[in-house]
């Protein structure tokens, strides 16, 4: 086991850039990840799930980080570092600012700190890019996902009706603070 900002987190797993090879399988797992908040009276839903597995489109537009358990595609997110990926919110990304989007782990491979060491690689990629807050969304339903947030230090800053779409939650991360990212 190795420790990541003060928690064991399993040596097995692997984070880094999504390869091209790797588009589709990379895409079903994230897909996978969120399939379990589908409603059947939600319009929309298949497209939705349908981008957010295709990672190839964000990866032209942001960095996608991949983790792999055991070289297995176990889940991967979205940095936006210098603009946004369509669709999203109609401000554009401040320039000090990081945003996280479609974080996913495949079901089969939770409770692993797979989630945990995707963010952790988010934030020490904003970092090393010379940001200084890193934003994200999330539905209110992904309570094991907003636990996350706010154990790596990331306060709730409001929320937003997305035109047609659902409820999110908004949070930030202050990345210049000492205190951020070490629980």
């Amino acid at each position: 086991m190795a420790v990541a900002y003060g928690r064991a987190v399993p040596d097995e797993i692997e984070i880094r850039p999504l390869a091209e090879s790797e588009h589709e399988v990379v895409g079903a797992a994230t897909a996978s990840a969120f399939r379990e908040f589908w409603k059947a009276d939600s319009p929309g839903w298949d497209a939705y799930l349908a981008r957010i597995a295709d990672v190839g489109s964000r990866a032209r537009q942001a960095i996608v980080l991949v983790a792999l358990d055991r070289g297995v595609a176990a889940g991967s997110v979205s940095l936006e570092l210098d603009a946004r990926i369509s669709p999203g919110p109609s401000e554009p990304l401040a320039p000090a600012e990081a945003h996280v989007r479609m974080l996913g782990v495949s079901p089969a491979f939770r409770g692993r700190g797979i989630a945990r060491r995707l963010m952790l690689a988010c934030i020490d990629m904003a970092r090393r890019h010379g940001k200084r807050v890193m934003t994200l969304d999330t539905d209110p339903l992904m309570t094991a996902a907003r636990q996350l947030y706010t154990e790596l230090g990331f306060e709730p800053t409001g929320t937003e009706q997305r035109p047609g779409g659902p409820l999110l939650l908004s949070y930030r991360l202050d990345l210049e603070s000492d205190s951020s990212a070490t629980r």
